[in-house]
C-alpha cells in the first residue's frame, strides 16, 4: 500500500467519533455551533473550514471524501448554504438511529440560525440611523476584503478535499477559469461534473 495510504488508513483508525447518544453531547455540540454563527460573515460558506474540522478532525464524524460529499448535496440542493450544518447533525446523530439523527439535524440547523438571525434583527432596527456615520462606511468597506479572504481560503479547502486526482484538479481549474472569464451559469458546470462523475470520468 503507498505510504499516503497508509497514514491516512493510521489517521483514520486512531480517531474515535464522539458519539451523540445523550443529551449531554447534543448539547455541547450546540453550543459549539452557537459560538460559530456569530462569525459567519458574507454567508454559511465562510465557516466551512471550521465546519471540516469539527466534523472530520475533531468529532471524527465523517472521513474528508464523506465531507465532500455532504458539501456537494447542499449546495445542489435549494436552500441557504447553512443547510450543510444540518446534513452533518444528520451524519452525527445516524448512529443513534433515525430520531436521534433527526433532532442533532434540527439542533444543530437551530444552533448556527439563531444567533446570527437574532443579531441581524438587532442590527437593521438601527443601522439606518447610522446611515451618514462614518464608522458605518468604514465598517462595511473594512468587511468586503475579509469575506473574499475568508471565501478564497474556503475554496482552497473545497479543493484539498474533493481533488485527489489529476483528473479532478484539471476540472476544477477549468471551472475556475471559466467562472471568472464567462457569464455561463454554474448550475451548467455542476451538471457536466456531475454527469462526468456518473459515467467514471471522474472520480476520487
Amino acid at each position: 500500500m503507498p505510504p499516503l495510504l497508509l497514514a491516512a488508513a493510521a489517521e483514520a483508525a486512531s480517531c474515535t467519533p464522539v458519539r451523540l447518544n445523550d443529551l449531554g453531547h447534543l448539547l455541547q455540540v450546540m453550543g459549539t455551533f452557537l459560538g460559530l454563527s456569530l462569525f459567519s460573515l458574507g454567508g454559511g460558506n465562510t465557516l466551512l473550514a471550521e465546519y471540516h474540522h469539527l466534523s472530520v478532525d475533531q468529532y471524527c464524524w465523517l472521513r474528508p471524501a464523506q465531507f465532500a460529499d455532504i458539501y456537494a448535496l447542499a449546495e445542489a440542493a435549494p436552500g441557504p448554504s447553512s443547510m450543510i450544518v444540518g446534513l452533518l447533525g444528520m451524519g452525527a446523530g445516524w448512529p443513534e438511529g433515525p430520531g436521534w439523527a433527526l433532532l442533532s439535524a434540527y439542533g444543530a440547523e437551530i444552533a448556527i440560525l439563531l444567533p446570527s438571525t437574532l443579531l441581524m434583527v438587532v442590527a437593521c432596527l438601527s443601522w439606518n440611523r447610522l446611515r451618514d456615520s462614518p464608522w458605518r462606511v468604514a465598517f462595511e468597506r473594512g468587511l468586503g476584503p475579509i469575506t473574499l479572504g475568508i471565501l478564497f481560503a474556503v475554496g482552497v479547502k473545497i479543493l484539498q478535499t474533493a481533488d485527489t486526482n489529476a483528473a479532478g484538479i484539471g476540472v476544477s481549474l477549468l471551472v475556475c477559469v471559466l467562472m471568472l472569464r464567462t457569464r455561463i451559469s454554474p448550475l451548467w458546470f455542476m451538471a457536466v461534473a456531475g454527469g462526468l462523475g456518473a459515467f467514471g470520468l471522474i472520480n476520487r
